[in-house]
């Protein structure tokens, strides 16, 4: 009797996961080159250099390798550090955070799944709704979050902590966010958004710190 080895579960699991990589990495990239209605699942198979059989193995069409690579965006927000230890100066957080927030938002690349989602937002609302709440709103939250214990502390003067932590977000991107999303201009400089973000923090703070 011949006994037929069975591939080890890690390796196909690794293998498996790679190829999916694989796929995800050639989507991005057609879609950054063509947006989501120029993108076809052919152009796609081209670019991750697979079989169409291979994709949707792996994926029924192109909304769900979108949703995919949304998600990937998602737990990039996620895996960076904001340093949001209440009994810190609200000063040092807030530029660190305003800082490491431009990273995210601003880093080359980094705005076609924005520009991609805006542009069918209003079709697909469901995908924007779930872009919004995975990626932009958590960010708000967090930072609300410390907010509120600062408030507590007695540093800051909040009435509403989830309205001042939006209003941040957008002083720190003020002149950076917008012409680079719609690639009026590049990512900003290391010293631009450390300017940006220190205007921004001194701002907010002579509207919220405790008189």
């Amino acid at each position: 009797m011949v006994v037929v080895a069975k591939e080890h579960p890690q390796v196909v699991h690794e293998e498996d996961s790679s190829k999916r990589r694989q796929i995800l990495d050639g989507a991005r990239k057609v879609f950054m080159d063509l947006g989501f209605d120029g993108a076809s699942m052919g152009e796609i198979a081209r670019a991750a250099q697979v079989s169409k059989g291979t994709l949707y193995v792996y994926f029924a069409d192109k909304s769900a390798l979108f949703e995919a690579i949304l998600e990937q965006e998602a737990l990039q927000h996620g895996q960076v550090v904001f340093n949001f230890d209440p009994t810190r100066d609200a000063k040092t957080t807030l530029k660190e955070f305003g800082l490491a927030y431009l990273h995210l938002v601003c880093r080359p690349g980094g705005g076609s799944a924005i520009r991609t989602v805006m542009a069918i937002a209003e079709r697909m609302p469901d995908v924007g709704r779930r872009y919004y709440g995975r990626v932009l709103d958590k960010s708000i939250n967090r930072l609300s979050g410390y907010l509120k214990a600062r408030v507590a502390a007695g540093d800051l003067d909040i009435d509403d902590c989830d309205l001042a932590a939006s209003q941040f977000m957008e002083l720190c991107k003020a002149s950076l966010f917008l012409p680079f999303v719609f690639q009026a201009a590049p990512a900003p400089s290391e010293q631009r958004m450390t300017e940006v973000v220190d205007s921004a923090t001194r701002m907010f703070l002579a509207a919220y710190k405790t008189k």
